[in-house]
């Protein structure tokens, strides 16, 4: 599990610290047994963000759930709260963006069709471990 108490993240570089983000997140959504967590490091090839956090819901339940997670857990961490969450109404696709990392929470079909791990092969992926069953 990442840990970024604020005394600790203040130690950190910014880089740094945004990559913990990226696996903060991507701890969130495991927390919430999202499928297929991908971390890919996109900040050399766009401007959108540093990082893209992608991981599957497997119903609109569990997607909606799983961004909720991610909100909650970087609010308790790190006290920070989205720029920008789109999709919750929905539940197929949600965005939970916090600027420097973005997280994408997809059913399977929005997962496979967009395919964004495609779209941004020329980021680098980074290694994200689930914690197992």
């Amino acid at each position: 599990m990442t840990n970024l108490s604020t005394s600790a993240n203040t130690a950190l570089s910014v880089d740094d610290q945004i990559t913990a983000l990226a696996h903060l997140i991507a701890d969130a959504a495991d927390d919430r047994k999202a499928g297929d967590i991908t971390i890919i490091k996109v900040g050399e090839v766009s401007s959108l963000a540093d990082y893209f956090v992608i991981a599957t819901g497997f119903s609109k339940v569990q997607v909606r759930a799983i961004a909720g997670a991610i909100e909650d857990k970087v609010e308790e961490t790190l006290n920070r709260r989205p720029r920008h969450l789109e999709g919750m109404n929905d539940g197929t696709w949600v965005l939970v963006d916090y600027g420097d990392v973005v997280a994408h929470v997809l059913m399977p079909d929005e997962r496979e069709y967009y395919n964004l791990e495609a779209f941004w092969a020329h980021g680098e992926q980074v290694p994200f471990v689930a914690k197992p069953n």
